[in-house]
């Protein structure tokens, strides 16, 4: 093999993984980011050192090729812990390559780093001089694997030295088996009896590629489909009630209700897809498929550990019969059209800024067709998959909600960019509080994106705890933010940009559509935290539910 030093060896390995980097440079990295370089790995710049787990995470949520972020030892590791966690609570692989401590001792400056990342849940392959290109494949290899975050450690001392010549072994080939559960019989004896029959998808069954299978198999059937938010019109066609839980309309919810057999497919059933326990009926047999263990929801009758796509290409060999149940749909089909949707929201608030339900609605008009939405967490997390058309599962890409952090958007926004190569536009939805978090990589994503629009629903506050603490009487001063001129920093950073008060403001955004959707836009949306969402109203009734049940 060719003379490398360490941190070449480690770029030589995950080259043949991974062609894109995201990181900030320093100490630690330096000679890791020089032999990137040369070995013809693409490194996008972040300006802060959370944006680079944050963006090699959303560019595999984008995309479903694996990335790497990289940092310095010391504070630059500390400051991607955050997007760390995120990774590993969401089970996204991602690789973070960081320096560390000397192997001949920590120096006065150094932290424990292997005992930090395993208190998230993320294990440390530190790189040897005779072992670092086998190591690193270890490395790659359990993230992929076991769908989490790693961290690749090149101590200090070693980063620079000659490694040492390796042999790397090699890697099984996959197992591949056409077997499943044999409960598939029993399950798919349930379904041929089913009268009302409910398909619900979620983000498991999407990796697996079920999608066709299952919707065929709910065309067989004649069964009523849904997905979660994170499967979003995966089995979009007849019969498709849109997403499971809180961002759903009240009168799908009322149709999942009814469902009188659920297949339930890749979805772990949180309590927020099954609305805190109010989704389906008590008489409805719950059939859960899943490459857990174990089922993952008490309400499961019968579980069946198997991937989602041969299980159901193993449930339409058993069940070729003509579908039993195409009265539920006409049925569905009638109420849908005629029961309410969501909110349409209001032309006139209590203080005189948008409604964001309104805003959303002619958002949805002007954004381009072919887009894919990055969401930060907060408040405003439901209007995109409420009010908006998400094309396909992996055109949004929900961050922080696994780690119930805000912040990360900006940061997933570059990473996602970078992973768009089909002409989409990248839309960044994010409340102001987060995106003050995340400001410095403003300039990342103007720098990286081809076409993409920033969408601040700013309330002036971090709108979550207005609603629910403020509501409650706590003081408001710590949960309110100044009026900041997004549209302006946004200008000096290089994009086009508008201040929206009203909805005709948006004629902004559509002048910069029609002209060619180049570059970035930023919509500083100033909008009313006088509106409570839906979803956030159902989780504070949840929690006061729990609260007097105790109590009592």
């Amino acid at each position: 093999m060719t003379t490398l030093t360490v941190s070449g060896r480690v770029a030589q390995v995950l080259s043949s993984y991974l062609s894109d980097v995201f990181g900030v440079m320093g100490n630690g990295n330096v000679y890791f980011l020089d032999a990137a370089e040369k070995l013809g790995l693409r490194f996008s710049p972040v300006r802060h050192e959370g944006a680079a787990i944050a963006a090699a995470d959303a560019y595999y949520r984008t995309s479903g090729r694996l990335a790497a972020g990289t940092t310095t030892y010391g504070p630059g590791y500390t400051n991607a812990l955050t997007a760390l966690a995120e990774a590993v609570q969401a089970q996204i692989p991602v690789v973070l390559v960081t320096g560390d401590a000397p192997s001949s001792g920590a120096r006065p400056q150094d932290v424990d780093q292997a005992a930090i990342a395993a208190g998230l849940g993320a294990a440390t392959f530190t790189v040897t001089r005779d072992a670092a290109g086998t190591i690193t494949q270890q490395a790659v290899e359990y993230a992929l694997t076991k769908r989490t975050a790693v961290v690749i450690a090149i101590p200090y001392d070693l980063a620079s030295l000659e490694a040492a010549d390796e042999e790397l072994p090699e890697l099984p080939a996959p197992k591949v088996t056409d077997d499943v559960d044999g409960g598939l019989g029993q399950v798919a004896r349930l379904l041929a009896g089913a009268k009302r029959p409910l398909i619900l998808a979620g983000r498991g069954a999407h990796l697996a590629g079920a999608g066709p299978e299952l919707r065929k198999l709910a065309d067989r059937l004649g069964a009523l489909t849904a997905g979660t938010a994170l499967a979003l019109n995966l089995l979009n066609g007849e019969g498709y009630l849109g997403v499971a839980g809180g961002f759903g309309t009240d009168t799908a919810t009322g149709l999942m209700g009814e469902a009188d057999v659920v297949l339930v497919a890749g979805a772990s059933l949180s309590p927020f897809t099954m609305r805190f326990g109010h989704l389906l009926g008590p008489d409805s047999t719950v059939i859960q498929i899943d490459t857990a263990l174990q089922p993952t929801n008490e309400r499961v009758d019968l579980f069946v550990s198997a991937d989602a796509k041969s299980a159901a290409g193993r449930l339409l060999q058993l069940l070729d019969v003509e579908a039993t149940a195409e009265g539920w749909r006409a049925e569905a089909r009638k109420r849908l059209a005629e029961g309410p949707a969501h909110s349409p929201g209001s032309d006139v608030t209590e203080d005189g800024r948008l409604d964001p339900r309104s805003l959303a609605i002619a958002l949805n008009a002007v954004l381009p067709e072919r887009r894919t939405v990055v969401q930060d967490g907060g408040h405003f997390i439901g209007w995109a998959p409420m009010y908006w058309n998400i094309p396909r599962p992996q055109d949004l890409v929900m961050v922080g909600t696994a780690f119930q952090s805000i912040g990360l958007g900006l940061a997933s926004a570059v990473g996602a960019a970078r992973a768009l190569e089909d002409g989409r536009t990248l839309v960044l939805a994010s409340g102001d509080g987060g995106f003050l978090m995340g400001l410095p990589d403003l300039e990342s994503l103007i720098g990286t994106a081809s076409s993409a629009i920033v969408v601040i629903y700013n309330d002036a506050a971090y709108g979550a705890e207005i609603h629910q603490y403020g509501s409650q009487g706590l003081t408001e001063k710590p949960m309110l933010i100044p009026e900041v001129d997004f549209s302006g920093i946004a200008r000096a950073l290089g994009a086009e940009s508008a201040i929206v008060r009203s909805l005709a403001d948006l004629s902004a955004l559509t002048e910069w559509i029609d002209a060619g959707t180049q570059g970035t836009f930023v919509a500083d949306c100033r909008i009313t935290s006088s509106v409570r969402a839906p979803w956030l109203t159902e989780w504070m009734n949840a929690k006061q539910a729990a609260k007097a049940a105790v109590a009592g």
